[in-house]
């Protein structure tokens, strides 16, 4: 049985991926200090790091109750490691996860994992705070029912309003272990960017019971130059393959036709945000883009995709419907 500090059986698994975020390191693993507690186990997984992320847990480790460090020998990418941290959370009863880059405030791990024990549900999802520079913003999951046990399939609606399911940040939340012995826990490794996605979709679609909660803990740092997001490479298009497996597994799904059109929905903004970054690209990745939205709109349902696109605000409508002509 893997146990906690103190000899505790584990309750809570915090999932923690590193990879060349020496700047933000200290200030990560300083948060968790004041986040320790019974039964509370932190996994920090280096992703192969090539700067000194490794060496300045190795320094720090000790001084972190119930920390481990677990070293990939080559770099896997965020899902895989997360992947590797699920493998390694032993009989946890609940897991969570946190960006390396990230921080979490005073007590929260502890109150994260009591407010999940009352409720008794497969998941929760939470409120966070977006860090840029000195700028602190909430941002909260739109989801009307709060503090209440709720089957996540009932919150994917509705089609014209963002829900829980369009909040897919995994660290955002906590998870009972029974997802992962389900394997619903699990990342497509395949997806270096936008792995949340269907993840968070997979969630709501087959777990079966959950909560969203104001519970206002972790700080999410959006000016991290070396970010996913901030990048402007090929592994940006990752988000079509990513809600090509969306559209897969909702069409698949007993609710297929009340569900589809919230997922085109979704897909198509994801499109038009990518376009709308179309100048931070090289011209042939741009091109490239271009052509894979092109595909992408052609592979919809197309009775869905006309109505969906007409629901559009006139920007996104345009957008969408000249990609469609192109």
């Amino acid at each position: 049985m893997h146990r906690a500090d103190g000899g505790q059986p584990t309750r809570l698994c915090v999932i923690i991926p590193c990879h060349n975020i020496e700047a933000y390191v200290g200030p990560m693993l300083q948060s968790l200090r004041r986040n320790s507690g019974p039964g509370i186990r932190f996994l920090l997984i280096d992703d192969a790091s090539t700067d000194a992320t490794a060496s300045i847990i190795e320094r720090q480790l000790d001084r972190v109750a119930g920390a481990e460090l677990i070293k990939c020998p080559d770099n896997v990418g965020l899902a895989a490691a997360r992947n590797v941290g699920i493998d390694h959370a032993g009989d946890a009863t609940y897991l969570t996860f946190l960006d390396g880059d990230d921080f979490v405030r005073p007590g929260y791990y502890p109150e994260l994992l009591a407010t999940i024990e009352r409720l008794g549900c497969d998941f929760l999802r939470t409120d966070h705070v977006r860090v840029v520079g000195r700028k602190r913003t909430v941002h909260r999951i739109n989801h009307q029912h709060r503090n209440a046990v709720a089957n996540p399939r009932q919150a994917i609606l509705p089609v014209d309003r963002t829900t829980s399911v369009d909040a897919p940040n995994a660290w955002a939340g906590v998870f009972h272990r029974r997802l992962a012995d389900s394997g619903l826990l699990r990342f497509n490794e395949k997806l270096k960017t936008c792995e949340d996605r269907p993840w968070n979709w997979r969630l709501h679609l087959k777990g079966d019971s959950f909560a969203v909660v104001g519970l206002l803990g972790v700080f999410y740092r959006r000016d991290v130059s070396t970010s996913l997001t901030k990048i402007s490479d090929r592994r940006q298009f990752d988000f079509i393959t990513a809600f090509d497996q969306i559209i897969g597994d909702v069409t698949a799904d007993r609710d297929a036709e009340l569900l589809l059109p919230k997922a085109i929905r979704s897909y198509c903004s994801m499109i038009c945000h990518h376009l709308g970054r179309l100048k931070t690209y090289e011209e042939p990745l741009g091109e490239e883009l271009y052509a894979l939205c092109a595909a992408a709109l052609d592979r919809l349902p197309r009775r869905q995709l006309t109505e969906v696109v007409a629901g559009l605000d006139p920007r996104r409508q345009k957008v969408i419907s000249e990609v469609m002509a192109a």
